[in-house]
């Protein structure tokens, strides 16, 4: 009996400590030592756990023992883990305080001056198939881009205009690669357009000043296009349109792609159908090629290879003020290449790099009633960047550029010939730095060399970013840019300096599900703007001796949630700008800085007719020109710009799209400005001819098909 006492009591002792439990109890804490309700803490690998109270206190028991680790994790907090001994005995934690965790999904943006057009982000704009959709741009990024805050529409120019800039004051990258000569070249009064296919490209970043450290040579604007990663399929694309024609093939697999694509367009058979304002003898015509490749590399980087390579031209007889002959033949023929390659990877230890090369290479035969003039542009751009992640809260971006610019001008005939080439070297670092959540602080330096100007400068840039609420954010953007002047006016005098304009940026960005608010106020100053004597064809005495001032605000309003299968956005910019440049003596404003820019873009999806309907409508107040009938400067203006335009994309199966677009339906009579005669005629007058539009209005057809084995991809990016 006495044993069976024994071995019964033993059995209970040893159940006891199989089965002691352990008190573990503590607080969290945030990094302000607020109490922290809601955390989750449990042993890992056990059901055993809590969450903090009100107090951010908890307390539970664990059957566990021996060495045991205990997780503390709270959405939005960094998670941390302590090892725990466990013996049966309470054990009190020493307080916890749990640290932010930033990623881009909880932290505040900074979108002073900023537009972003993407898949990818969360804080976009528009994103890529809002840019090649909207009716007026006829597939052209910039025409997009000319209806968003910030900009310009100039009708007779087709580059973008922003804040009282002129085009040349935006830069224009691909995969951060400077592009140059990025517009087709072609005769005054007649529109260009950018030379690159929408449907290379899986976004873009457009600012409107106060960008990056690592983007220069751009008083104005930064427009970054990124081209896509990986092809997802196989497949090829055919275009039928009412101007040419192309195909596209592409061949993928999950370590590479390669696509390559050629058009073809001629506006001459289009032209005998539409009657035409402008004298052609040769409408424009043109033909490319372009080859575009990704390759997987090892341990996770990527490698992409981009080449394009293009020729065209035009003839047509510009009207002279006064002569009552058909003026003077112009007749322009252009060959371009464009060729870039570039790498990049992300390492587990914080590390991300980069490095490219490109070269544009540009060549303009201009006869000019006879007079045969040559010029020849060529731009090599090297690039390395490094970044690296401190912390989520801290990262550095680190980078060195190289330019190569080679610019010639010939009088074929006489055999005269001018010319100058340069070397630029660049230093740049940027710092992102999270102070919270709520707050976000970049500073960034660039420093810059010229040899043929014998320069040297450096840049500082700042912006800031703070969440006011859950949807609403200000930021602020002000910087120093610098920009080295034409190379038609360099080569005139290699002497010239950088031009200079300092930004100042106020932005108040609203978004929720389905609504966008955008409102932006902007300073800019200019020093060092060119000048010179007699008349832009005949420059005398150039110097850097400008100066001006632009100034207002711009609104952003998107809304696709409000109306059934409808989507539209309405942008308003005031532009107040004022400079002494080029031949004017005073501050003037300048012949492409309207003051009020408006437009509205609208698109409608009808399910039961598979198509989208699009309208968009622009409108400027007109355009300043000086009348040398009147006294004065920059004395007139024209009438007020605009243009309304509809499109319709029509789905009748999946890889089948029929799409049609007209630009100003109402027939509006847009006058851009005038040309005067050089001398007055018997009567004291000097005679002017209008600068209008090429035709009334232009229509566009087009037939877009892909093949596939899924047969459901289509060209949706192209339209």
């Amino acid at each position: 009996m006495k044993i069976r006492l024994t071995l019964f009591a033993s059995f209970v002792f040893l159940q006891g400590a199989v089965f002691a439990q352990t008190v573990i109890s503590g607080k969290v804490l945030d990094e302000k030592n607020l109490p922290l309700p809601g955390v989750n803490v449990f042993i890992k690998g056990s059901f055993d756990g809590t969450s903090s109270d009100e107090n951010g206190e908890f307390n539970f028991e664990s059957a566990e023992s021996g060495t045991q680790l205990l997780v503390i994790s709270m959405m939005g907090f960094k998670t941390q883990e302590q090892a725990l001994e466990l013996n049966g005995e309470s054990i009190k934690i020493p307080v916890i305080t749990l640290k932010e965790e930033f990623s881009e999904l909880n932290t505040v943006t900074i979108s002073a001056g900023a537009i972003e057009a993407s898949d990818e982000k969360k804080s976009v704009i528009l994103r890529p198939l809002d840019i090649v959709t909207t009716p007026s741009a006829m597939g052209d990024i910039v025409g997009a881009f000319q209806t968003l805050p910030g900009t310009s529409t100039v009708g007779n120019d087709g580059r973008l205009f922003v804040r009282g800039g002129d085009a040349s004051e935006v830069g224009i990258f691909i995969d951060g690669m400077r592009v140059g000569n990025a517009y087709g070249t072609t005769a005054g009064n007649v529109p260009t357009r950018t030379r690159f296919n929408p449907n290379l490209f899986k976004g873009t970043f457009f600012s409107t000043g106060g960008y990056s450290a690592e983007y220069g040579q751009a008083l104005s604007s930064a427009l970054a296009l990124n081209t896509k990663d990986l092809a997802k399929r196989s497949q090829g694309d055919l275009s039928i349109m009412s101007v040419g024609g192309g195909y596209s093939h592409t061949l993928a697999n999950d370590q590479r792609s390669l696509t390559v694509s050629g058009n073809i367009f001629d506006l001459k058979p289009y032209q005998a159908l539409i009657k035409q304002d402008f004298d052609w003898e040769r409408a424009p015509y043109g033909i490319d090629l372009e080859v575009a490749a990704q390759q997987k590399t090892a341990k996770g980087g990527l490698w992409k290879v981009l080449a394009r390579t293009e020729t065209g031209g035009m003839k047509l007889w510009q009207p002279q003020p006064g002569i009552e002959s058909r003026g003077i033949l112009v007749d322009l023929t252009n060959s371009y290449s464009y060729a870039q390659t570039n790498w990049r990877r992300a390492y587990e230890n914080g590390w991300s790099l980069f490095g490219g090369f490109s070269y544009s290479h540009n060549k303009d035969l201009y006869n000019l009633d006879g007079l045969n003039l040559e010029r020849k542009n060529n731009l090599s751009h090297a690039k390395f960047t490094a970044t690296y992640d401190f912390s989520d809260r801290i990262a550095a971006k680190n980078g060195l550029e190289y330019f190569r610019n080679d610019y010639q001008e010939t009088l074929t005939e006489p055999g005269f010939s001018r010319s100058f080439g340069e070397n630029q070297v660049y230093l740049f670092t940027e710092w992102d730095w999270f102070l919270s959540r709520k707050f976000v602080l970049r500073t960034g330096l660039r420093s810059g060399v010229s040899s043929l100007a014998s320069e040297e400068w450096l840049d500082p840039r700042a912006s800031l970013a703070y969440k006011i609420s859950e949807n609403g954010t200000f930021s602020f953007a002000a910087g120093r840019f610098h920009q080295l002047p034409l190379e038609n006016l360099r080569v005139l005098n290699p002497d010239l300096k950088n031009t200079q304009s300092e930004h100042l940026i106020a932005n108040y960005l609203l978004q929720k599900e389905g609504i966008t608010f955008r409102a932006e106020a902007f300073y800019k100053s200019y020093d060092h703007l060119v000048r010179y004597d007699g008349i832009p064809q005949n420059p005398q005495n150039i110097r850097n001796e400008g100066e001006g001032f632009a100034q207002g605000f711009d609104l952003f309003f998107r809304d696709r949630k409000s109306l059934k299968n409808t989507d539209y956005w309405i942008t308003y910019s005031f532009v107040d700008s004022k400079r002494s440049y080029q031949q004017y003596e005073t501050q003037v404003q300048p012949d492409f800085a309207p003051k009020h820019n408006f437009s509205v873009v609208v698109k409608h999806f009808v399910p039961t007719l598979k198509s989208q309907l699009g309208m968009s409508w622009s409108f400027n107040d007109g355009l300043t020109y000086t009348d040398p009938n009147f006294p004065g400067e920059m004395n007139s203006k024209t009438v007020s710009y605009q243009n309304l335009s509809l499109s319709w994309s029509y789905l009748p199966r999946p890889n089948l799209i029929i799409h049609a677009a007209v630009t100003n339906v109402t027939g509006h009579e847009n006058i851009f400005g005038y040309q005067y005669a050089l001398t007055p005629n018997e009567q004291g007058q000097f005679e002017s001819i209008p600068q209008g539009q090429g035709a009334p209005r232009f229509l566009f057809l087009g037939i877009f098909l892909t093949l596939s084995k899924d047969k459901n991809a289509n060209q949706l990016n192209n339209l």
